[in-house]
């Protein structure tokens, strides 16, 4: 199959399977907004800028999972911030329904890289950027083998390599690996963290110290 042919049938996909889950899972929606402003109060969404197709920003809409972060000259850490109700929220994957409206958008794929921080971008190297070359996904390669528990080389590596790789069939295999890592509830947050560590960029080595002989 063509890459053009491709493209064109993989947006029918996320048009249609976005659609039909949006009006399947309206109930569940409706349930928890409720119960996210009944524990934390509203806005019950959460909206933060994120880089897309070839680095362009669009708004990111999730179901709210954490507190607001209080004092500006003292915030509070992720994980006071974060609720039992929004742990539950991300364990299960249900925070991510409203990013389906997105899907609709055009914004992103069912299938593709996460969608990260803005503040990373200048952070990547030309070969992490390639990340950007096609729409960010609700789910992605480096979703369903280790999620926040890999490092950051790691994911990374995965992103480009579904970039090179990409392909009908293997969209649909990981949208069934979603399924499995969502019931499974694997790497759900990075070692030691309660969401996932700050990416920092590539290290740059040391040229003041001498090198090893």
């Amino acid at each position: 199959m063509s890459r053009d042919r491709y493209e064109r049938i993989k947006r029918v996909l996320d048009v249609t399977v976005a659609a039909l889950v949006l009006v399947l899972a309206a109930p569940v929606m409706a349930a928890t907004a409720l119960a996210i402003a009944l524990t934390m109060g509203r806005p019950v969404l959460f909206r933060q800028s994120r880089p897309g197709l070839h680095g362009e920003l669009f708004e990111l809409v999730k179901f709210r999972s954490m507190r607001a972060e209080g004092d500006p000259l003292s915030p509070l850490h992720d994980a006071r911030r974060m609720t039992p109700l929004g742990r539950w929220l991300r364990a299960t994957s249900l925070d991510e329904l409203p990013s389906l409206w997105n899907v609709l958008r055009g914004d992103m794929s069912l299938v593709g890289p996460r969608p990260l921080l803005p503040q990373y971008v200048p952070r990547y190297t030309a070969e992490q950027f390639r990340r950007h070359e096609v729409r960010p996904g609700v789910t992605g390669l480096q979703q369903v083998r280790g999620r926040n528990a890999l490092a950051w080389e790691e994911r990374f590596m995965l992103d480009v390599w579904y970039v090179e790789h990409r392909s009908l069939l293997l969209d649909l295999r990981i949208l069934a690996w979603t399924v499995v890592t969502v019931l499974r509830r694997d790497g759900i947050t990075a070692p030691g963290s309660a969401t996932a560590h700050e990416y920092r960029g590539v290290p740059v080595p040391d040229r003041t110290r001498e090198p090893a002989r």
